[in-house]
């Protein structure tokens, strides 16, 4: 709203203010002007001043719409509820068998807490309509009285007639937690999500509530897939693949990742190749993240993945390539500790350049000094230069720390021992 609007509105609630004021001690607004006064004090929602008018009206002219406007007045701003149920049952006498008073006097009762008398009102509203609103109303004295199967069975109906996913959620709570119809809700949520183009997040959260609730990891999963097909938001990617890990199914979430086919399951997607050790699959991948992301450490990754993937780990050609590709990184400005240990682990390893090898697991080292890793791929260098003394001290305290249960470790140790003799 614009500020002239609401100055507006301000000297208007002013000037009707005071009319009404005027009115009390003269009697001669007309009853146009005390219509408008009672609408404009609905709309800010000042009950307690639009009942009064529409009581004043009441009053006037006998007229029922008044009378249930000041009553409604009454429910919204909960200001005499007793006294509005007095008049209102006074009209209702003279015109018995109107549904309107029961659509008023159940939600009066209820705001007074006299729910016999609200549920008594709403059998007669039940005996007298069928339809889906008065059945909604008539379910809530049932809902305060603790009959919940009744309650569920009218929301049922209303549900059944009018497919409103407000009274879906509020049906599916009450048979999860009080009727122990658990598996119904679900399959009545199930229902509405696959034939409503138009749902809810707030119906996928309450499948997914149940599911949890039922240790159901499938209907997680498909929940999941049906969120981010909606609202294509990342964290509905990644939780639908932690149901998947949850699960133990890697093999099922890589599938789905290979379908999904955008550009947020791609690095999931890497990730899970390289944890399965399809290598082939996630170097290929490689040249697309770099692609999306220009970072070059994806061209170290394809270093890595190029020598992981190679069934002969000498050959020259692919140990040649592999040093190309962590080269090209680096100067590029990887200094990752990660990167940087692999290269020069391979440098030293391989024969490439033992010297230079070293001097990058120096750098690593700077980053984490206390990596067993990274002092096990030193101490391999030094045996490579025949510092074997240098080399066994390192040696000596990783396999302190790691003990002997890594085979490279264990085959490192074993030769620079002898080395040291």
């Amino acid at each position: 709203m614009s500020w002239n609007r609401i100055i507006q509105s301000v000297v208007l609630c002013v000037a009707l203010l005071a009319g009404s004021a005027e009115a009390k001690e003269l009697n001669v607004v007309s009853d146009d002007t005390l219509i408008i006064q009672g609408l404009l004090f609905e709309e800010y929602k000042a009950y307690d001043l639009s009942r009064e008018v529409f009581k004043t009206l009441y009053d006037r002219t006998g007229e029922e719409q008044y009378l249930f406007r000041e009553v409604a007045s009454s429910l919204m701003g909960k200001i005499y509820i007793d006294e509005s149920i007095k008049r209102l049952k006074a009209w209702d006498e003279e015109h018995p068998g109107s549904l309107e008073a029961r659509r008023l006097l159940i939600p009066l009762y209820l705001t007074a807490k006299r729910v016999k008398e609200a549920k008594s009102e709403a059998e007669i509203l039940l005996e007298r309509s069928k339809k889906p609103e008065d059945l909604d109303l008539a379910a809530n004295p049932y809902l305060y009285s603790g009959d919940f199967k009744k309650a569920v069975g009218l929301l049922k109906k209303v549900y059944k007639e009018t497919s409103n996913e407000k009274v879906l959620l509020r049906l599916s709570s009450l048979m999860d937690e009080y009727t122990h119809e658990r598996k119904e809700a679900i399959q009545l949520l199930e229902t509405h999500r696959r034939m409503n183009g138009f749902t809810s997040d707030a119906v996928y959260f309450k499948l997914l509530d149940l599911y949890v609730k039922t240790n159901n990891i499938d209907g997680l999963i498909d929940t999941y897939k049906a969120l981010y097909e909606k609202d294509k938001k990342e964290k509905y990617l990644k939780k639908t693949i932690d149901a998947y890990a949850y699960k133990g199914d890697l093999d099922g979430a890589i599938a789905y990742l290979e379908e999904v086919k955008d550009d947020e399951a791609d690095y999931i997607l890497y990730e899970l190749y390289k944890r399965k050790k399809l290598f082939d699959k996630a170097f290929l991948l490689t040249d697309k993240l770099y692609k999306q992301q220009k970072d070059p450490r994806w061209i170290a990754e394809k270093g890595i993945l190029l020598f992981e993937k190679s069934k002969d780990k000498n050959d020259k050609k692919m140990i040649k390539d592999v040093v190309g590709y962590f080269k090209k990184a680096i100067d590029m400005g990887v200094d990752d500790s990660i990167y940087l240990n692999y290269y020069g682990y391979t440098l030293i390893d391989k024969n490439v350049d033992v010297k230079k090898g070293i001097k990058i697991i120096e750098d690593a080292l700077v980053q984490q000094p206390d990596n067993t890793f990274y002092l096990d791929s030193l101490a391999w260098g030094y045996y490579k230069e025949k510092r074997c003394s240098e080399a066994y001290d390192l040696m000596k305290k990783v396999v302190e720390k790691e003990g002997l249960k890594e085979p490279e470790i264990a085959e490192h140790w074993k030769t620079i021992q002898k080395c040291k003799k």
